[in-house]
């Protein structure tokens, strides 16, 4: 039978460690706290707690390392996700899974490993279906903050458009495979009260999936359903009637980025002498794009001594009379119309510029290239409310466009040179957008007008 360890009734220490010295007391004591080690991290010598996670001492000393998967309270750190990758002790891989140590050496911010960074994030959108204009999550989505954080305008990769089935199934939540990135959050995190798993990985591969346990799921609380919710990174998991809609301003990554320093300096710029000759279009937009640029106010005066217009909807110019400066775009393709305008603006704009959502990567008109084409027309036009039996029809007409297979980014039509992301774009990034362009300087916009809604 184990005894009980004896004490001192003064101390509360075993007998041996009360009789050591004071010297040897305190040295005792020092080694049971934990070490303060040393590291680099892009040349500067930090200072800090052996055993700590690099990604929280690296952003605790304004050094700010993405992330999408590391969650503080899930240890070991699930790095799943590489959006950390940095270069530590002269082999990469993921910061999140790092302790620092003492004489770590780590990189952060080379070229290359932003890039890298940025193409893992964009992967991330073009392999999933993330409209951002049309998610209850826009604002307070973690992948949306990373794009922001990283600079992402639009992806160098092609969006896939699978269309992957949405688990309607839970009693209390909403499964949508589309916008799920796998970071395994939901997977180490959310239990019922006696320790049941509610989320899983299943099947392998490209076709891993995370699978809810539907009858684990019915024993959460309604508490528990929206940590879940908040929990994940992106949209995937929605509670019913959980959404309460915040204005822009007040969601989570509306206004403020986690990397220091974010300021944008007033334009100081030299304008050229001469004006410069601007176009536009609409092609498959809601012409929003073209609402918020006249949202720029007094600004439009300042713009009239700067610009004339040619081809543009904004003063009812029907064809080019002239080579122009800039081309302004709004909307994707969707139909041999747009493709026509748009290439004629390519002939005729020594700059192309996309201009919001659907003309960067196709926006909410692209919702539909997740299913066929004759579905969506026989949808549109005969299975819906108002159609009557044997009298509807798809229209055609050789004086109609031909609409195409889906709906295009104008950049897999031509070439484009510049792009605007938002939906609309906010005014502000619109008129500085314009302004560095008409200089030929580039200049920062700030982090609260760069958005993706």
């Amino acid at each position: 039978m184990n005894q009980p360890e004896m004490t001192t009734p003064t101390t509360g220490q075993p007998p041996e460690q009360a009789q050591l010295p004071a010297e040897r007391v305190r040295a005792h004591a020092a080694r049971s706290e934990p070490e303060n080690v040393t590291l680099t991290i892009d040349g500067r010598e930090i200072h800090a707690q052996a055993g700590r996670n690099l990604v929280q001492v690296a952003r605790e000393n304004g050094i700010f390392i993405p992330s999408l998967c590391y969650y503080e309270h899930i240890e070991p750190p699930l790095g799943t996700c590489r959006v950390c990758t940095c270069r530590i002790d002269g082999a990469t891989g993921p910061a999140c899974t790092e302790s620092v140590r003492d004489g770590m050496v780590v990189e952060v911010g080379t070229p290359e490993l932003e890039d890298a960074r940025r193409a893992i994030v964009e992967m991330m959108f073009s392999e999933g279906n993330h409209f951002c204009p049309g998610c209850q999550k826009s604002g307070d989505c973690d992948l949306q903050h990373m794009g922001y954080e990283l600079g992402v305008k639009q992806s160098r990769f092609p969006h896939v458009f699978k269309d992957r089935l949405i688990d309607f199934n839970p009693k209390r939540m909403i499964m949508e495979h589309n916008r799920c990135i796998k970071c395994l959050r939901c997977v180490k995190e959310v239990f019922t009260d006696d320790g049941k798993a509610v989320f899983s990985f299943r099947y392998r591969g490209n076709e891993t999936r995370v699978g809810i346990d539907y009858e684990q799921e019915a024993r959460l609380s309604d508490r528990q359903a929206v940590e879940a919710k908040h929990l994940c990174p992106t949209g995937a998991i929605i509670v019913r009637g959980e959404h309460h809609a915040r204005p822009f301003g007040r969601r989570r990554f509306d206004m403020r980025s986690m990397q220091p320093g974010d300021t944008a300096a007033k334009p100081e710029i030299t304008l050229p002498k001469e004006k410069k000759t601007i176009a536009t279009a609409s092609l498959a937009g809601c012409f929003g794009c073209h609402m918020s640029l006249l949202d720029i106010d007094l600004k439009l005066l300042d713009l009239v001594n700067l610009v004339q217009l040619d081809k543009s909807p904004l003063n009812d110019i029907k064809r080019f009379s002239r080579q122009c400066d800039i081309g302004l775009i709004e909307g994707g393709c969707c139909n041999a119309d747009n493709v026509e305008v748009l290439r004629e603006f390519r002939r005729k704009c020594d700059v192309l510029v996309a201009v919001g959502e659907c003309a960067i990567w196709g926006g909410l008109p692209a919702m539909r290239n997740t299913v066929p084409l004759a579905e969506c027309l026989e949808e549109a036009y005969l299975g819906c409310i108002s159609a009557v039996p044997d009298e509807c029809e798809v229209p055609y007409h050789e004086d109609l466009p031909k609409i195409l297979d889906k709906v295009y980014p104008c950049s897999e039509v031509v070439d484009i040179d510049y792009v605007i992301p938002g939906c609309p774009p906010d005014a502000n990034h619109i008129w500085k957008s314009i302004l560095s362009l008409l200089a030929g300087q580039q200049l920062s916009v700030h982090y609260s007008e760069f958005k993706y809604d």
